[in-house]
């Protein structure tokens, strides 16, 4: 070790130590920091970021305390990486929920495996027709590149896009929530991260290149066009579809090889072969979100959020993440599948208030309720006018560049350059009074930081609790009638597709009360499928769900007061001793995360290992993070907190925070594993509390029995036999008022206790 990476440890355990008082955390911290950097010098420069998840997806993170100013990618627990590395100084990059970046770095030359070496023989004979017509528009006029950039996200960066937006998927087949193509003059190449691999695989045809984020060797996209086009090209994007912290690093990586990055304002190439298939526009209603619900009421949120605008001296802030707009305005949309939100935009200044959106989507009871909050209607397609316009006025703009797209970005940068560019030519017409009015204006000058409405929002309020943990309940009976169904089904025979029990449970969900929608597409996988982590099933592809192999069903619904999210895996007949241990062993990990207790201002990465640490011991883990937020009948994956293995996410866990328990186990081809519970933080007495902290644990808000099948008594402590026979009393408890008849039944014969040999 060089005298460099010595001095590195030696003030790494100083900057800890000041962090956490527990020194089971310092050790934690170091020992993990150590890991990366044995990785670092193996690989050259390995990085990890993180957004989207699974439906599991990481957050941006921000520091929410004083001293904690890192801040980092959005949540998840099941993620990715894309366009670059990441920084650990003051601005880490935010997840796009879906901004991904590239993980692993290369030396030298890459090379990746097409995905026709690794799926069954496909007809390669024929063109894709696609490309072949996204290509001919590289040369038209005004365009003259030599690659186009194809991210999965919207214009608000969003986790779930509506169906218009999703270029991507349509460029390339390939349907998985997360991943970035890329196509050259000759090349076509799709980015996704270990959650989808084999789904990419399935789904690409041979005119793909797949890129498995995160393996050993695998450039980003940044890099792996330096690699494949001669210097000095041009490579094209939609700004608006991009966040600017991923344009900037987009640009600084492909600088190095003397490449220009366009940005095409006016221009969707996908858009232009798409043409009239494109799916319309979303043009759904909005709502009110009842008080009662939000706990909070609109006025008061804004007066927040200007108090901070005073603070860090700003006179405005646009705010583009659809669920902060949803949230601070108290409303709910239906654009988007699964979430709750509007496309919208919000500028807020000091005096006013303006929401950008499609005015057909308003109603008198909306209007009447942003008039009374001091919110004016604009245009959507006016936000670039109304950013110029802020610029000519002189506004300190606050602008989280992880989140706000390049788009807006550019344009409000491009405005200030045009107003000093004024003044100082009005200066130089007006000799003797330069300098005067030099000292009276400034100009606009833009903040850039994450956006305050990012920890406002994660921290809910009792109202939300409630809300949150009223919705669970019904959730859970809904469960509860489903699995005394199927399990009747499966044993009497009865052939059922992962389909239609997919489509089943949904029927029970949405007998229950304030049920809104599904939170995402609901995994149901049966056999191998479940090892792909966020399978989707199909109609027409899909499997039969085999009683003599392991079921795996991730699924959640948006209900009018609360968002939850649940993972189940089941066996209908008997269990292999494997399959029993590895179960198990994601069980201890499951049950060691929701009973543990840490110092405030811990960040989730700490605890990522406590849900690992029982697989690990034989030499088993799982490609996704551990934890992710969730909004109160909002986006079910939401920042800024995550608990993963990345450890760029500094975001402390704060007591009202809601995180996801759900760690893993998956053999390809085999079975997959899941246990998932949502909870929230909330503060535990301690008989101690070293250094002057509170302590913080967690609250369970997911009440759905845990198969006793399945689990290896011999394995589990007393302790952990305990926890899961108090955690079954507890379902009982609270569900069985809700149940009769069949359903009651199961949840009686599914939450008896344990006795461990």
């Amino acid at each position: 070790m060089n005298l460099q990476l010595k001095n590195q440890k030696f003030n790494l355990i100083h900057t800890t130590l000041d962090k956490y008082s527990d020194p089971s955390l310092v050790l934690y911290s170091i020992l993990f920091k150590e890991q990366r950097e044995r990785e670092m010098e193996a690989t050259a420069a390995m990085t990890a970021i993180p957004p989207l998840y699974h439906p599991k997806t990481f957050s941006t993170a921000m520091a929410g305390s004083s001293n904690l100013q890192a801040r980092c990618l959005h949540f998840l627990s099941l993620s990715v990486p894309f366009f670059g590395r990441i920084k650990t100084q003051q601005r880490i990059h935010r997840r796009s929920p879906n901004l991904q970046l590239l993980v692993v770095r290369n030396c030298g030359s890459i090379t990746a495996k097409p995905s026709s070496e690794i799926q069954k023989k496909r007809d390669d004979s024929k063109p894709d027709e696609k490309l072949r017509a996204l290509r001919e528009l590289f040369s038209r006029p005004g365009v003259g590149i030599d690659a186009y950039i194809i991210p999965s996200q919207d214009a608000h960066q969003s986790e779930f896009i509506a169906e218009c937006f999703m270029r991507r998927t349509y460029i390339s087949g390939f349907t998985g929530s997360a991943g970035t193509a890329v196509v050259t003059k000759d090349k076509a190449a799709l980015w996704t991260d270990g959650r989808y691999f084999l789904q990419a695989e399935k789904q690409l045809s041979p005119s793909w290149i797949l890129m498995r984020a995160g393996n050993f060797g695998v450039p980003t996209t940044g890099e792996w066009l330096n690699e494949v086009l001669v210097p000095g090209c041009r490579v094209g994007i939609d700004p608006f579809l991009f966040s600017s912290d991923a344009a900037e690093e987009l640009k600084d990586t492909i600088s190095k090889r003397n490449h220009q990055l366009v940005y095409l304002y006016d221009l969707n190439l996908v858009d232009e072969i798409w043409k009239e298939s494109r799916p319309k526009l979303p043009q759904k209603p909005i709502r009110v979100h009842n008080i009662k619900y939000a706990g909070v009421d609109v006025s008061s949120k804004l007066s927040s959020l200007r108090s901070d605008l005073v603070e860090v001296g700003c006179s405005a802030i646009v705010i583009s993440m659809l669920d902060e707009v949803a949230w601070l305005l108290n409303l709910r949309g239906n654009d988007v599948p699964h979430s709750p939100v509007m496309y919208a935009y919000l500028s807020i200044e000091i005096d006013g208030a303006k929401l950008f959106i499609d005015n057909s989507k308003v109603s008198k009871e909306v209007m009447d309720h942003l008039k009374n909050s001091g919110v004016e209607l604009r245009p959507y397609e006016s936000i670039l006018s109304e950013i110029e316009s802020l610029a000519t006025k002189g506004a300190q703009l606050w602008l989280d560049t992880s989140s706000v797209n390049a788009a807006i970005v550019a344009t409000y940068r491009s405005a200030c350059d045009k107003f000093l560019g004024n003044l100082q030519k009005k200066g130089k017409n007006n000799k003797g009074k330069h300098e005067e009015l030099i000292g009276e204006s400034e100009g606009p000058v833009g903040i850039y930081k994450v956006s305050p409405v990012t920890f406002a929002k994660a921290v809910k309020n009792p109202a939300e609790l409630e809300g949150m943990q009223n919705s669970h309940l019904r959730d859970a009976a809904a469960l509860s009638q489903f699995w005394a169904w199927l399990e009747e089904e499966i044993h009497n025979n009865v052939v059922l597709t992962e389909v239609q029990v997919a489509d089943k449970l949904l029927e029970f969900r949405a007998k229950q009360a304030g049920f809104m929608d599904t939170s995402f597409d609901t995994i149901s996988a049966s056999g191998g499928n479940g090892a792909i982590i966020h399978y989707k099933p199909e109609p027409k592809s899909c499997s039969v769900v085999d009683a003599n192999k392991l079921f795996l069903l991730d699924s959640g619904a948006q209900y009018i007061d609360g968002t939850t999210d649940i993972t189940r895996t089941v066996h209908f007949g008997e269990p292999t001793s494997r399959q029993k241990e590895c179960f198990t062993r994601v069980l201890q990990g499951h049950i060691a995360l929701d009973q543990a207790v840490f110092p405030e201002n811990t960040p989730g990465f700490v605890l990522d290992a406590f849900a690992r640490s029982s697989l690990w011991k034989i030499g088993l883990d799982y490609r996704h993070g551990t934890g992710h937020g969730v909004g109160a009948a909002l986006n079910v994956h939401e920042g800024p907190q995550s608990i993963s293995f990345r450890f760029g996410n500094m975001t402390p866990l704060q007591k009202g925070m809601i995180v996801s328990n759900e760690p893993g186990y998956y053999e390809d081809h085999s079975f997959g594993i899941r246990i998932e519970n949502l909870l929230f933080v909330k503060e535990v007495e301690t008989p101690n509390n070293f250094g002057g902290n509170a302590y913080l644990g967690f609250e369970k808000m997911t009440f759905v029995p845990i198969q006793s099948k399945l689990v290896d008594l011999s394995l589990l402590s007393i302790a952990e036999v305990n926890w899961l026979n108090d955690y079954h009393s507890q379902v009982w408890e609270k569900v069985s008022p809700l149940l009769d008849g069949s359903a009651r039944q199961w949840l009686w014969n599914n939450t008896r206790p344990l006795v461990k040999p």
